[in-house]
């Protein structure tokens, strides 16, 4: 039988002493956390263990010895070490030795059978897997194991593969609090035997981090209050508060500021995770934010911008232009005149109506913009979500072309199809939501002929208004579109992931990978157990913030059958809401 220990590397220079740890039955393996020297009281060692036990809920126990000969002599120091498996009893036993004045190393595991054969033992191979712990406590295991919770004692609960040695290190944290400084009865060597890890400026933040975080949450509470107050639940503003991207950032940023300073521990890494890729992410925003800010602020740039506005009012005489081509021959093409005349004067008196409310706004686009441009302080998101809204109110006389545009298509469409029923004998049945036979006399034959042949020359009329606006309805929807996925990039990448993933790859493990450092017959097999990091689509797949940007809820096919039969596209509208 082989056996597998795995052992610290931070220990292979350690004094002589008892090996303490974890054994996992299941896969015949022995985790070894820590080495315990001389001189020691073994009740007060079976009472650090016991606490160990009882805090962490791992069965940490006495595995064997360790042997350094490299500083004590051999023969005195086995047979003492020999007389340890009475004090400690554990089966199986394990005897880890590190030959003097050579790198060589061995191991042996010893079984205690039945008394039938009093002072028999059996001896099992071991294979010696060295491990960075520091880098084992500190990373986590992807995807993360459901493991239980263990009561104290219980080394045999069920745990799979390297899970179980990640979540024996990870959970007996308690046991590396202790280094050689201090005055404690037993002296223990694992990865902070040197000295635990500390920094004032961490304690200090530890400290303040629970006021700061009551009293914001406070603050928060209220503000979630008065957004929900029955006022804004009232129609004009419930309406806007759902058509607008700019209330919609509010909300998120709303919702993740006050799980980020929620007075609540996160319950497990994976929580501790998002709190802190929320965190970035809104630092970041803010950050962001407040560049632009004065990237604003700085030489005129508001002016400037001011004016460059001012001649939005030459895109509706663009758009004066086209109708007014429309309205001759476009392309060669013959066009029912009549029909034309009354298109084209309808949508010019729209323009001259918007051309005129520009003018009419024009003195305050600078004091509207400064005051926009202040938002930014509450970060770069907020800021293009209010240049969304902008867009779509500056190309709301597009958005009314195109609903006219696709509507009266659309009843052309849906007024031949219906017609065209007639003619084959068919109908649509409201009721079943099918198409049924239907016997007509005469006279309806007649009235659907001439109404048929009306719509079928009015048409391409029709069509060509429909499919100038739509053009240009799409355009305005794809530069809302790319601003929504700037938005949604910012909320929702994982940028402390992304982080760890750069910095400190280990932090994040997909899983290890064992290199051979000695293998040599009559020695016992020696690897080295390095962790491979997640790969960084998988870190931004796993760790993705929610965001309330909108995915295109659409298909390439539905969209085609849409644009063909005149029905309003909303591409990235949310879910909740309600076809117009």
């Amino acid at each position: 039988m082989v056996l597998k220990a795995f052992f610290p590397t931070c220990c292979a220079s350690a004094d002589s002493g008892l090996l303490v740890g974890r054994w996992v039955p299941e896969q015949s393996s022995a985790v070894v956390l820590a080495v315990v020297h001389f001189p020691f009281i073994p009740i007060q060692v079976k009472e650090l263990l016991a606490q160990v036990r009882q805090a962490s809920r791992v069965g940490v126990a006495v595995l064997g010895t360790w042997c350094h000969c490299q500083q004590e002599p051999e023969e005195s120091l086995g047979h003492f070490l020999e007389g340890l498996g009475a004090v400690f009893p554990h089966d199986p036993w394990l005897q880890l030795c590190r030959e003097r004045g050579s790198q060589f190393w061995s191991c042996k595991a010893t079984h205690r059978q039945v008394p039938a054969a009093p002072g028999a033992a059996s001896e099992d191979q071991v294979m010696l897997i060295f491990y960075d712990q520091r880098k084992v406590l500190l990373s986590q295991l992807h995807p993360p194991a459901a493991l239980p919770d263990h009561q104290a004692g219980d080394a045999s609960a069920s745990t799979g593969g390297l899970a179980a040695i990640f979540d024996t290190v990870a959970r007996s944290e308690l046991l590396f609090r202790s280094d050689r400084f201090d005055e404690g009865p037993v002296r223990l060597s694992h990865w902070q035997s040197e000295g635990v890890e500390a920094s004032i400026l961490v304690e200090l933040a530890k400290r303040a981090s629970g006021p700061v975080c009551l009293l914001l949450a406070c603050l928060l509470s209220l503000v979630s209050a008065a957004s929900a107050c029955r006022v804004f639940k009232l129609w004009p503003l419930s309406f806007l508060g759902s058509k607008l991207s700019t209330c919609e950032q509010l909300r998120l940023r709303l919702e993740q500021l006050t799980l980020i300073f929620s007075t609540q521990k996160a319950t497990g890494p994976t929580e501790l995770m998002r709190k802190a890729n929320m965190l970035v992410s809104v630092l970041l925003d803010v950050a962001l934010g407040l560049v632009l800010l004065s990237w604003l602020h700085r030489k005129n740039r508001l002016g400037q911008l001011a004016d460059a506005l001012v001649p939005v009012a030459d895109v509706a005489e663009e758009l004066q232009h086209l109708l007014q081509w429309l309205m001759g021959a476009p392309a060669g093409l013959k066009m029912n005149r009549a029909l034309d005349q009354v298109l084209g004067r309808f949508f010019l008196y729209h323009i001259h109506l918007w051309i005129s409310y520009i003018h009419l706004m024009s003195p305050f686009i600078e004091h509207i913009l400064w005051h926009v441009g202040l938002s930014a302080c509450l970060g770069l998101t907020v800021a293009l979500s209010i240049l969304s809204d902008i867009i779509a109110l500056l190309t709301f006389h597009i958005y009314c072309f195109y609903v006219y545009g696709a509507r009266l298509y659309c009843l052309k469409v849906y007024g031949l199809s219906s017609l065209w029923r007639l003619f084959r004998g068919k109908k649509w049945n409201v009721l079943r939501q099918r198409v049924d036979s239907c016997s007509y006399d005469l006279d309806q034959l007649f009235i659907g002929t001439l109404l048929f042949t009306i719509l079928v020359f009015l048409l391409p009329t029709t069509a060509l208004y429909y499919l100038v606006f739509t053009l240009l309805r799409l355009l305005v929807v794809a530069v809302q579109g790319l601003i929504r996925l700037l938005v949604d990039m910012v909320n929702s990448l994982p940028l402390y992931s992304l982080g760890l993933r750069l910095c400190r790859p280990y932090r994040l493990a997909a899983g290890v990978k064992f290199r051979v450092l000695e293998h040599q017959a009559g020695r016992p097999l020696r690897l080295l157990m390095q962790i491979n990091p997640l790969p960084y689509s998988r870190v931004v797949h796993t760790y993705r913030l929610p965001s309330c940007g909108c995915r295109p809820r659409h298909s390439w096919g539905s969209l085609c059958r849409k644009l063909f039969l005149g029905e309003l596209i909303y591409p990235w509208r949310q879910r909740e809401d309600k076809q117009d």
